[in-house]
Order: C-alpha cells, then sequence, then structure tokens
C-alpha cells in the first residue's frame, strides 16, 4: 500500500528565503522516493546586512515576519504535516540574530532553529549522493551560499572531512579585496592538504548559482560540466555588464551579481584539488531538511 507524506523545509540563507515542499512516497520493502512539489524563493538579502553593518535592518526583519506568514498559509493550502525551518550564517553572525528568530516566533508561530557550519554540511550530506559516488573514487562536495561555503571530501563512498568557511557570495561582494584574499588562501590550504593524496578526484556542487549555470549549459542530468567549460563561463560572464546579464541571459537581479563570486569559489576549489570535472545533482540544505525530517534526524 502507498503512503504520501507532505513534508517541508524553510532555509533562510544570506541572498534568499526558500520554501521547498516534498512529496515523501513510501511503499512497503521499497526505499521511499522523495518528489519536489513546490519551491518558493523569496530575495532577501540578510547578508547584505550582517556582512556589513553586523545586523540585521528593521526592514529585513519585518520582509522576514511576512515571508514566515506567507509560507506559513502555503504550508496550510498544500497540507504540509511536518515543516523545519533553518537560518544559516547571515542570521547566525547578527548581532540581534537571535533577537529576530524570537521575534518572528512570537508574530508567526515559526520556530526557527539557527545552525552552526557543522550541522549545515551534516544536513546537505545526508542529501542522497549514493547514486552519484561511485566506491572507487574521490569527491570535494562544494556547497555555495551567500555567507558560507562547505566543503565535504567523500573518498571509498564515506566522508573523510568536512569544514565550513566564511566564503559566501554576499560576504565576497562586501569584503574588500585584501579580505578576499585571505580567506582564498585560508581554503585553498585546507582543499590542497585534503585532497593531495586523492586521485580520480571530481566535484559535487551544490547551490543555487552552479544550478543556473549548469541550466545554462544545456547539458542532461548526471552529466559533469569540464573546468574548461566552467572557466570560459565566468570569462564570458565576468566581461558582460550586471544590466545585460539580467536581459541577454534572463538572471534574476539577485543572481546576476552573486553568479561571478559563485563561479570563482567552484573554478577554484576545482584547480586547487585537481578535479577536471564538476556534477551538479541539484540538491542542498532544504533537501536535506527534508531527509532529515523523515528519518527523524531533526
Amino acid at each position: 500500500m502507498l503512503e504520501i507524506k507532505k513534508y517541508a523545509a524553510i532555509d533562510i540563507g544570506s541572498n534568499a528565503i526558500r520554501l521547498l515542499i516534498a512529496n515523501v512516497i513510501v511503499e512497503k520493502d521499497k526505499e521511499p522516493q522523495f518528489r519536489k512539489s513546490s519551491l518558493v524563493r523569496v530575495p532577501i538579502r540578510l547578508g547584505a546586512d550582517t556582512f556589513v553593518s553586523g545586523e540585521i535592518t528593521p526592514e529585513n526583519t519585518q520582509r522576514m515576519i511576512e515571508a514566515m506568514e506567507a509560507f506559513k498559509l502555503i504550508m496550510k493550502i498544500n497540507n504540509v504535516e511536518k515543516y523545519k525551518a533553518c537560518a544559516t550564517s547571515a542570521v547566525r553572525e547578527a548581532e540581534n540574530g537571535k533577537e529576530i528568530v524570537k521575534v518572528i516566533f512570537e508574530k508567526t508561530g515559526v520556530e526557527i532553529e539557527i545552525i552552526g557550519g557543522k550541522k549545515e554540511a551534516a544536513i546537505i550530506s545526508s542529501t542522497d549522493l549514493n547514486e552519484l559516488i561511485q566506491s572507487d573514487s574521490s569527491y570535494l562536495y562544494v556547497d555555495v551560499g551567500g555567507g558560507s561555503t562547505e566543503f565535504t571530501i567523500f573518498s571509498r563512498g564515506k566522508i573523510i572531512n568536512s569544514k565550513s568557511f566564511k566564503m559566501g557570495t554576499v560576504r565576497l561582494i562586501n569584503n574588500s579585496k585584501a579580505e578576499n584574499k585571505i580567506i582564498f588562501k585560508e581554503v585553498q590550504k585546507w582543499v590542497e592538504a585534503n585532497t593531495k593524496d586523492l586521485k580520480k578526484l571530481s566535484l559535487i556542487g551544490s547551490g543555487g548559482n552552479i544550478n543556473k549555470l549548469f541550466k545554462m549549459s544545456g547539458r542532461t542530468l548526471g552529466k559533469p560540466i569540464s573546468y574548461i567549460y566552467l572557466n570560459a563561463q565566468y570569462q564570458f560572464l565576468k566581461n558582460m555588464s550586471f544590466d545585460d546579464r539580467i536581459s541577454e541571459l534572463s538572471l534574476n537581479p539577485d543572481r546576476a551579481d552573486v553568479i561571478i563570486p559563485a563561479t570563482k569559489i567552484y573554478l577554484s576549489a576545482m584547480k586547487w584539488s585537481g578535479a577536471r570535472k564538476i556534477y551538479v545533482p541539484k540538491i542542498g540544505l532544504a533537501d536535506g531538511i527534508i531527509k532529515s525530517l523523515y528519518r527523524n534526524k531533526l
């Protein structure tokens, strides 16, 4: 007998806030199937507040409250039976982050958990990568967000090491060149030290920007993007104006600027690790939250 459950995940990131609703299809003696039903993305760039002034503005706090009220209605209409809301680096690092989470709960009833970089990486890693990861190969999993980037190394089907760095797209845009140079050197050192003995290494990329780059490539799902192609795209995007990226490539305004530093992060990770290709399985924090909810791990 078939049983269908509806779960939802709210991902409060540094560049945007997302609501993902998924159908979990449960059948006896079979692995559960997770099918995305609806995705709502609201471009509230919290990182532009936190990484510049150190706290989230009253204007964006009000937008967050309104977003949570809207998400509650959408979940109600969709008969969502269970959900979880997680906030990452922008709220985590904001001086008034805990206070805002408390206000949102009082106003909307939506309880938000502020999660650390390690937990974020663990939730993302809980997504089903088994179909992609081969037992005789090694992978560097790179999840680029607005405030941080999570790196996880897989070898022989197991997690070898993972680390979260304050190297997100919104943060890089707002940092000085000197600050960005320091963080890139720090990440380079970690990646090189942890991948130097691994052979046949490939990248696995997640995040809105790499998903967009993959879509623009026209490749079929499951096929990787090469370093050469990604580098060519990077040069192409860099040479376009912000306005042209919106008008000619149909990028949203809150994507048209961050896609440049995001591409640089993926390219750098490939260069440092020696990877020549990157797989894009379209998974992220929200997917991990839903799978963790189903397995009662959150």
